[in-house]
C-alpha cells in the first residue's frame, strides 16, 4: 500500500525527471546558455507575457520582490532582458526580452512543444484522458501552493 509520503516523493522524481529530460530532448534555449534554473525560468515567463510587471513575474514565479529584481538586473546587465518604467504608474518596472532573448526563447518554446507533440501523438486515448485528469489535479495543487505562500 503506497503512503502519501511515497506518492510525494514520487512526484517529485517524476517531475524533476521529465523536466530534466524534456530540456535534454530540445537541447536548446536557455537552458543551454549556463543561466541559472531562476533566471532562466523568468526569461521563458517575460517571452510568453512580454510587458509582465516586476511583481506579476514574481509572483507567478513564487520568488520575492527582491530575489525577482536581483535576477532582473543581472540578466538586463547581461543584455537578455529590457526593464522599462510603466507609463501610467513609474513604480512599476515592465520586462520585456530583448531581441537575441526573444528569438531563443521562442525557439526553445517549438522545440519544446515539438518534442511534447510526439510523445503526447503516441498516447493511446485513455493514456491522454489521464493525463488530462493529472493535468488537472496538478494545476489544483499548484493553486493551493501559491495560496499557501501568500498566507
Amino acid at each position: 500500500m503506497e503512503t502519501r509520503a511515497d506518492l510525494t516523493g514520487e512526484l517529485f522524481d517524476v517531475v524533476g525527471r521529465f523536466r530534466r529530460q524534456l530540456r535534454r530532448s530540445t537541447r536548446r534555449g536557455f537552458d543551454a546558455t549556463g543561466l541559472t534554473q531562476s533566471q532562466a525560468e523568468l526569461l521563458r515567463l517575460v517571452g510568453r507575457q512580454p510587458g509582465i510587471s516586476v511583481r506579476q513575474a514574481a509572483a507567478e514565479l513564487g520568488l520575492v520582490p527582491n530575489t525577482a529584481s536581483t535576477l532582473v538586473s543581472k540578466l538586463a546587465a547581461d543584455g537578455l532582458l529590457i526593464r522599462s518604467v510603466d507609463a501610467d504608474d513609474r513604480r512599476v518596472g515592465r520586462l520585456r526580452l530583448t531581441r537575441p532573448a526573444q528569438r531563443i526563447a521562442d525557439e526553445s518554446r517549438a522545440a519544446r512543444r515539438a518534442a511534447l507533440g510526439v510523445v503526447v501523438d503516441e498516447l493511446d486515448a485513455e493514456q491522454a484522458e489521464h493525463l488530462r485528469q493529472g493535468l488537472r489535479v496538478l494545476a489544483d495543487m499548484t493553486r493551493k501552493l501559491q495560496e499557501g505562500t501568500q498566507t
